[in-house]
């Protein structure tokens, strides 16, 4: 018997991917480098399934149909160059290599054009959902050798997540490093999302003085309505868990996040793309700044400020009462602008890369088993379907009668947190990038103007046209030599 796919690395992830496939009616050849692990799964989880033990990576490809699939989920970086230079030798020309692991997506770039020079075709894969969706279903993102896919489609589309309209949560996203752009934006997302959430949170238990169980029932109401989420549904249960003693168990977690990396990744691309990523970068800052705990201590000591002893104090329950729904109205907008984003910088990147992405199969893939799934996909489906070339998402028609409805909410809810002394940089950098998106004019003038004081890099004139570069003697004595125009 020979097997479908080959696997390598039986971790969380690796081993409820392979359960995945042999349920699914895939036989997998699986292969570990702790031959323990190996032993561990085939004797336990594995056991009288479709399943090949391969000791060796020898082992692994003489047990593989041809042309072979070898998938791969192991620790990003030069793990997977090594595995992949021990691999090359034991494959033959048209044979598959695929990483489904976290990689950065230029070293995917590196890794497909490299293969292609020695016949082989490369496939890196954003896989999302977790633990529970690699058993179950996860959401799919695969990119590379576009020659690779119709071999892989099946196994693919098999167990991947189902959206609610029955659709596979899986489609093909471009060539090179493709994949796993969009998945590194997909986590970019999830990060901005679980920071407005914790936002929200905090405002609601420091300043509206909610018990946790009044709040696990608001984000579980929220859930129902259009903030229906898995990031939501989540903290509802959360929020109603208690420890051994009665107490809420999210008050005995240290409040020092931990990140893999996927968040700055998103941010440096959006630095070379030029464009404003502003609520995903602060989030990705947030992290860094809860895992400086000692030095916050530090400065509570120094700057004492509590958001009950500030303006208004804790609020009473009426009043908090009807806070609520403007609660719910930031989130969303934020919520809004946190995708607004990311798929702006899909847009440039596509571009830049020549991946020709598809907005519209990209929501409709995150609708289920990723951790971002949301109700409000559907309509980013739309939206992008309706317009392709839709230059952001806060243009549409939808979502712009939606942040214009919720703004108030927002606008009022970001300025109660400041004046009770709250940190929300998710939620007001949200509320910063909209103002100046939507503003005709900003002052940038002024500081065009000081950069042609001091480094004569000229300025454009309003009552000119566009691409006229201008300069000034601004001191008297100053020459006419400017410096190149050009923006990085």
């Amino acid at each position: 018997m020979k097997a479908d796919i080959g696997f390598i690395g039986l971790a969380v992830m690796g081993e409820n991917l392979v359960l995945n496939m042999e349920r699914n009616g895939f036989t997998v050849a699986v292969h570990n480098k702790t031959t323990a692990t190996l032993d561990r799964f085939i004797e336990g989880r594995g056991k009288g399934k479709r399943f090949i033990r391969a000791e060796t990576l020898g082992d692994l490809v003489q047990s593989l149909e041809t042309p072979r699939k070898v998938m791969m989920m192991i620790k990003a970086g030069a793990a997977v160059d090594q595995v992949i230079g021990n691999l090359v030798p034991l494959l033959s020309p048209g044979d598959t290599i695929i990483d489904g692991g976290n990689s950065n997506f230029n070293d995917t770039e590196r890794r497909t054009a490299e293969l292609a020079e020695k016949g082989i075709l490369f496939v890196g894969s954003g896989i999302s959902g977790g633990e529970e969706g690699a058993l179950n279903g996860p959401s799919l993102m695969p990119g590379g050798a576009a020659a690779a896919w119709p071999a892989l489609r099946d196994i693919f589309t098999a167990i991947s997540a189902k959206a609610p309209d029955g659709a596979p949560c899986c489609a093909w996203m471009g060539s090179g490093g493709a994949g796993h752009f969009v998945k590194m934006v997909h986590n970019g997302i999830e990060y901005g999302d679980m920071q407005i959430v914790s936002e929200i949170y905090w405002i609601m238990k420091e300043r509206l003085g909610l018990s946790h169980d009044r709040m696990s029932a608001v984000f579980a109401e929220w859930n129902r309505g259009r903030l229906d989420s898995y990031l939501i549904g989540i903290t509802a249960e959360i929020l109603a868990k208690k420890d051994t003693d009665g107490a809420p168990l999210v008050e005995r977690i240290l409040d020092a996040a931990g990140q893999k990396g996927t968040g700055k990744w998103t941010g440096i691309a959006a630095l070379d793309e030029g464009t404003p990523l502003t609520l995903i970068v602060e989030s990705v800052f947030a992290r860094c700044l809860s895992a400086q705990k000692d030095t916050r201590l530090e400065a509570a000591r120094l700057f004492p400020v509590r958001a009950d002893s500030g303006p208004g104090g804790r609020m009473g329950a009426a009043e908090a009462e009807a806070w609520i729904p403007r609660l719910r109205d930031a989130l969303y907008a934020a919520k809004i602008v946190s995708y607004a984003q990311g798929f702006e910088l899909l847009r440039l990147a596509s571009a830049t890369h020549g991946w020709n992405l598809d907005f519209a199969s990209i929501a409709r893939i995150w609708r289920g088993g990723c951790i971002i799934r949301s109700v409000f996909l559907d309509r980013i489906a739309e939206s992008f379907s309706a317009k392709p070339d839709l230059l952001n998402l806060a243009l549409s028609p939808y979502f712009s009668g939606e942040l214009k409805e919720a703004e108030e909410g927002w606008r009022e809810t970001v300025g109660m947190a400041v004046s009770s002394a709250l940190p929300v940089p998710a939620l007001a950098s949200a509320l910063s990038w909209f103002d100046g998106f939507r503003s005709a004019a900003l002052p940038a003038n002024l500081l065009q103007a000081q950069r042609d004081y001091f480094g004569a890099h000229t300025y454009e004139r309003t009552d000119r046209p566009r691409g006229e570069a201008f300069h000034t003697d601004w001191t008297g004595h100053g020459g006419s030599t400017t410096s190149s125009t050009y923006s990085i």
